[in-house]
């Protein structure tokens, strides 16, 4: 890339693989922009693509991103805009070899160029997908080589910023501070419209204030040679860009106050959030460390086998029901009993109520083990012969099915240079990228002092989202919950009241496991880190949500005694 006056203008059009199939051509012609990202990978994605690649050695990629790209490929060589996507996932070169067959059949004359090296499935026997989580120096090796398009397997969301940033402005690996403003605006920018006001605690107040939250537009950060940057969205586009939005998406699947990458460690407590305008928030002081020795790898494998059942328990004697259909499969499945079996009841039933559905509670069973058949038909047969024989009012939701393979998602560490971290360019050449020089050990930091508590007055019993934000996300087995507030007086109360012990309460699901409170002052924030919550992984559908997307509008929902003031 060629290093020119003024910002550089990165977009998103893609959070996940499924998102928006229009976004790239909204994006492309929407306004200007001389970037355009995509992160098509989760912990889940990898999986799934890990199992394509079972069917097919020649998949492994996010097909979708192909077809986006059939329809755009001709307008962001048109209009001189570079894409970055990490669409690769299991199978990079696979995906740039099949760009290159599409652009040659559009007759564009498009250099594609990949990264490789985060692929250590070898070196993990008995797993499905082992890929190392690479930084941006590879992208930027490419870009700098002259690509236009560039493919990914395993990197850092936010490498997909830092990579481009980097060839633009010419950084190198010792400009801690302005690969940290890059991390972060990458990390605000990787989920797409949760940045426009996507998935947001307070979408009823922009919609009382005429913002249409119906379609919102992807963002985009117009970031400067210094790390700071604008986080902001094309003209016209629906939802909106404010210091709120960013916020929830600043805290969205982190820990502590050291985000740590492959490239830098980003201090999310010196990130300093303004608005710059409607729809414009001006993101900057962020600081940067040496990144840590080692890179995070994640490790995907089948753990077996699953099924579920939810029996529908409708008008009295709801907990007797529910008894009397857990001893019944107990007693049917003692001969040859799954290795895992749990029961949830849901108590969404009213007394005297409107209508059935209200009426009724769901008693969900699921169960795991390494067996297909001990899950499948064994269940199966056992429930529905109880169609007869039970509760009075027996049905289910649905009849339990065959049983499905199910994931497990665990993080290992791999020292830096234990991958083959390489760019390899259009015409063929590979250029190794080397590993971070500079390292430090990642330490807690100390936690910062608080703001003297708000005065004592009158409260009212109210739930604490009357007043907080929050957004939560799942990292492996554990969740995270960021909480934040828009006033100075409002933190000096959640400061003080939002402790570990509170969290534990107002979540008792979270009480007899390890939970961590991050204060984040600057953000007014707290993020909260919940160890185990989530078993292990989202893959293995441990609990009812099981990526803890709604954590945290569970905990604004709970109720505390709030300074009416705040009210």
């Amino acid at each position: 890339m060629t290093r020119q006056p003024g910002p550089l203008r990165i977009g998103n059009a893609s959070g996940f693989y499924g998102d928006r199939f229009d976004a790239m051509r909204e994006m492309l012609t929407g306004g200007e922009l001389d970037v355009l990202t995509g992160d098509y990978l989760a912990e889940l994605t990898m999986l799934i693509l890990g199992r394509d690649r079972l069917k097919d050695p020649g998949a492994g990629y996010a097909r979708t991103f192909l077809r986006q790209l059939e329809e755009c490929l001709g307008l962001a060589r048109e209009r001189g805009v570079r894409i970055v996507a990490n669409a690769g996932g299991l199978n990079p070169a696979g995906l740039a070899d099949a760009v290159r067959q599409l652009a040659d059949r559009l007759g564009l004359p498009v250099r594609v160029a990949h990264v490789e090296g985060d692929d250590l499935t070898a070196a993990h026997p008995g797993s499905l997908a082992a890929h190392a989580y690479l930084g941006g120096f590879g992208i930027a090796a490419c870009l700098r080589e002259g690509a236009d398009v560039v493919v990914t397997g395993r990197v850092t969301d936010a490498a997909l910023v830092t990579g481009p940033a980097a060839a633009h402005f010419g950084w190198g690996p010792g400009d801690h501070d302005r690969l940290a403003g890059a991390v972060v605006a990458g990390h605000v920018l990787e989920c797409g419209a949760q940045a426009t006001g996507g998935n947001y605690a307070f979408f009823h107040e922009a919609a009382r204030s005429g913002r249409d939250l119906r379609r919102p537009g992807f963002p985009l950060a117009e970031l400067h040679e210094d790390g700071t940057c604008v986080i902001t969205k094309h003209p016209g586009t629906g939802g909106l860009v404010d210091v709120g939005t960013v916020t929830a998406q600043l805290l969205y699947e982190t820990a502590g106050a050291r985000y740590a990458g492959p490239d830098v460690t980003a201090r999310l407590d010196t990130v300093r959030l303004t608005q710059d305008g409607p729809d414009r928030v001006r993101v900057e002081g962020v600081r940067g460390e040496a990144p840590p020795p080692t890179l995070k790898v994640g490790v995907n494998r089948l753990g077996g086998f699953r099924n579920e059942v939810a029996f529908v328990l409708t008008g009295l004697d709801i907990e007797a029901k529910a008894d009397l259909v857990r001893e019944q499969l107990t007693d049917a499945l003692a001969k040859s009993p799954p290795a895992e079996v749990r029961w949830d009841l849901v108590r969404t039933d009213r007394p005297d109520a409107p209508s059935e559905e209200t009426a009724s509670a769901l008693l969900r069973l699921v169960v795991r083990d390494p067996s297909h058949e001990a899950v499948g038909r064994a269940l199966s047969g056992a429930a529905i012969e109880l169609a007869l024989a039970s509760y009075p009012g027996f049905h289910v939701l649905a009849p339990p099915g065959k049983g499905s393979p199910y994931g497990v998602f665990e993080d290992v560490y791999v020292p830096q240079g234990g991958v083959d971290h390489v760019a390899v360019l259009h015409d063929g050449r590979r250029i190794p990228v080397p590993p971070a020089h500079d390292t430090v050990v990642l330490d807690e930091v100390p936690e910062p002092p608080l703001p003297q508590p708000l005065s004592h007055g009158p409260t009212a019993r109210a739930p604490l989202g009357l007043v907080a934000g929050a957004r939560s996300g799942d990292k492996g087995g554990n969740a995270n919950v960021g909480v934040w507030v828009r006033s100075d007086d409002a933190w000096r109360w959640l400061a003080h009241e939002l402790t570990v012990d509170r969290f534990r309460q107002l979540i008792p699901e979270s009480g007899r496991l390890k939970v961590t409170r991050h204060p984040l002052p600057h953000l007014r924030a707290l993020n909260f880190v919940v160890e185990g919550i989530l078993g292990e992984g989202v893959a293995a559908q441990h609990r009812f949500d099981p990526q803890a997307k709604a954590l945290g509008e569970w905990l604004r929902s709970r109720h505390l005694d709030i300074p009416e003031i705040l009210l």
